[in-house]
């Protein structure tokens, strides 16, 4: 019998990652997700999250492919995709429906079919369905019901969270998978991968929000109680870093990235009057001599104003400051040195470095921020095969604070269609 393997392909901006895992005993006599495999390859043709040029963004994440067989030793032939970028949305939905038995007894085919009345929401024109999220039910007016399977009543109402993303970017990016010669399993909204790695059950409960600072998007999601509070996907990222300083020092992009790689930080105050670092020795055609104090100032302005965003999107649900549990920022962009005291100071809370929790691994770079979605997006096919093969819809509410696996059947439809 051959291993089940477990694929993560994640589309950046910057890069096209991938994560490859198994399963394994643990000590504990459970199985735990092993990583075997994690590649990042600089991407082409792919700019905010969307596809700009077909041919350059099959060809790198082709390579990335290629690069991740060879490392694990294994055939890769379907994945778990993430999907972000500026054109994702989300808004709130109610499904209502009348319980079909006479003594009343909810059943799972009702709670699918509630779940399925919430999806029959206004979408905007060319925009498709890529999850519906249950967050509680309402059963004759009981709220905050996690799991109504087996409760009695008449009436059952779901509140959910509806992810859409514009068609054409969604059939752009799974044609540019197909090309390669991958199954897609399924589309995930890549922050909510994200926080499967990085987040414990725990922190969902208490109420924590989830930052993946990528190169050219921002994206978070906010917990509480289990539960999706709140999406986004802001315009801006670590990109957007490297261009300020490439426009404050009159130098090329370049040789701005090498400087915010080795020299930049979030926190101006560290750093003397006195410190300089001479461009020519970063790529710079001739010598050049420039404050390290000024290139700080550039970069704390640049990521408080990402912060700002970040908690322009928590007061619209109410919790700016109030998130027991912090933030906790993930992707590339916060590896950036003083990047956790600039996120403190505009946002009021705690604030952690995320890195994937839950899983073991021997490669060093398993913990790298940067990576943190590919290896939720392993996590999440563990996690929607098992419900998959578990049955009770009542199991997967509870392990999975809401249905993960009901959250998935947005895009196959669409992705039957599309695939050659």
């Amino acid at each position: 019998m051959t291993e089940e393997i477990f694929t993560g392909l994640d589309v950046g901006s910057q890069a096209v990652r991938v994560a490859v895992g198994k399963l394994v005993p643990s000590s504990n006599g459970k199985e735990q997700m092993h990583i075997i495999g994690a590649v990042e390859i600089p991407s082409s043709g792919i700019n905010k999250g969307t596809i700009t040029n077909l041919e350059d963004a099959v060809s790198c994440i082709s390579r990335a492919l290629e690069q991740a067989e060879r490392i694990t030793g294994v055939p890769i032939n379907s994945a778990w995709v993430g999907i972000s970028g500026g054109h994702i949305i989300s808004q709130e939905s109610r499904g209502v429906i009348g319980v079909g038995r006479s003594d009343g007894e909810i059943r799972e085919e009702d709670v699918e079919r509630a779940i399925e009345a919430a999806r029959t929401v206004a979408t905007p024109t060319n925009y498709e369905i890529i999850h519906v999220i249950p967050k509680s039910f309402i059963v004759d007016g009981q709220r905050d019901v996690k799991d109504p399977v087996g409760m009695h009543g008449i009436r059952l109402e779901v509140d959910a969270l509806i992810i859409q993303g514009l068609g054409s970017q969604i059939k752009n990016l799974t044609k540019a998978v197909y090309r390669t010669g991958l199954n897609i399993e399924d589309l995930v909204f890549s922050i909510l991968a994200t926080a499967e790695a990085v987040v414990s059950e725990r922190q969902k409960e208490l109420g924590v929000c989830v930052v993946n600072i990528g190169a050219s998007t921002t994206s978070l999601v906010v917990y509480e109680e289990g539960d999706v509070l709140h999406t986004a996907v802001l315009p801006m990222g670590s990109d957007h870093v490297t261009s300020d300083i490439a426009i404050g020092l009159r130098t090329s992009i370049d040789v701005a990235e090498q400087v915010k790689l080795r020299f930049a930080t979030c926190v101006p105050e560290e750093i003397t009057k006195k410190e300089e670092l001479n461009l020519a020795e970063l790529g710079a055609p001739e010598d050049e001599i420039v404050g390290r104090r000024f290139v700080a100032d550039i970069t704390e302005a640049r990521v408080q104003e990402i912060f700002e965003h970040v908690d322009k999107e928590l007061q619209k649900v109410e919790r700016s400051g109030m998130l027991p549990a912090g933030v906790i920022l993930t992707g590339a962009g916060a590896k950036l040195s003083g990047i956790l005291e600039a996120a403190k100071s505009t946002l009021r809370l705690p604030v952690s470095l995320g890195s994937a929790i839950g899983v073991t691994s021997v490669i060093d770079r398993a913990t790298d921020p940067g990576l943190s979605t590919a290896i939720g997006l392993v996590l999440w096919g563990h996690h929607i095969r098992g419900a998959a093969h578990g049955g009770s819809i009542g199991k997967v509410f509870q392990s999975f604070g809401g249905g993960m696996e009901k959250v998935t059947s947005g895009l196959k439809k669409l992705l039957r269609s599309i695939k050659p």
